[in-house]
């Protein structure tokens, strides 16, 4: 077992859901609360990632934070090394590719309080942060958790934006995915076999905790 990739694979899964998380509660309220045709477009970028394939996603990612852009050398010069090939690189890349993750959930979650509690919020002359702080977060609390959750299994095995933005760097981007592929590759199927079984684990360990939740709440994931 590559320990190393373990500890870089749990490091980025947690923060990314930590960022995700920070810019999609804000968001999904906007998302909901919102008025302004524009929000659909804001949303349909939103989901983007879900539809497109993570190698595209990856290599765009790869050329925007590259040197071959403007943008990517002004960011280079700034931050004094390139993101491409960093564990930086990787946030960025994790926290865009699983961005629907985490937003989705929360706006299900938030969509589902009653608009009567959320008018005389307003009534009562509450700001949007304190509808969502009062209102939106107790109550769709299990959405909480299903965005938390979602958004570190789905970082924890995503393979095409992390090979192609990441590549196979130990100790900075070689992570779990990439060492399982790596194993077959070199048909060490036993190996690949115990990288294999501790991702399942990971992910049977993530559900039981959402549906568990779900059920001692009276079985509603909001």
């Amino acid at each position: 077992m590559d320990w190393q990739a373990l500890a870089l694979t749990l490091k980025l899964a947690a923060v990314t859901t930590a960022i995700l998380l920070a810019v999609s509660v804000p968001l999904a309220a906007l998302l909901v609360l919102g008025r302004s045709r524009l929000l659909a477009g804001v949303e349909a970028l939103a989901a983007l990632p879900l539809v497109l394939p993570p190698t595209v996603l990856g290599f765009f990612l790869l050329v925007m934070l590259g040197p071959r852009t403007s943008f990517g050398r002004a960011l280079t010069t700034f931050l004094g090394h390139p993101l491409a090939f960093s564990f930086a690189g990787l946030v960025v890349g994790s926290v865009i590719y699983s961005l629907p993750f985490a937003v989705q959930p929360l706006v299900a979650g938030f969509a589902a309080v009653d608009q009567p509690l959320i008018d005389a919020a307003r009534l009562l002359g509450a700001s949007p942060v304190r509808v969502v702080l009062s209102l939106f977060l107790p109550l769709a609390r299990r959405s909480l958790v299903a965005a938390a959750v979602l958004s570190f299994l789905h970082t924890v095995g995503e393979f095409g934006v992390v090979l192609m933005l990441g590549g196979d760097i130990p100790g900075a981007t070689r992570t779990l995915s990439i060492v399982l592929y790596n194993q077959v590759e070199n048909f060490d199927y036993s190996a690949a076999g115990r990288t294999a079984a501790i991702l399942l684990a990971l992910s049977l360990l993530a559900l039981a905790v959402i549906y568990n939740g779900g059920r001692s709440s009276g079985g509603s994931l909001d």
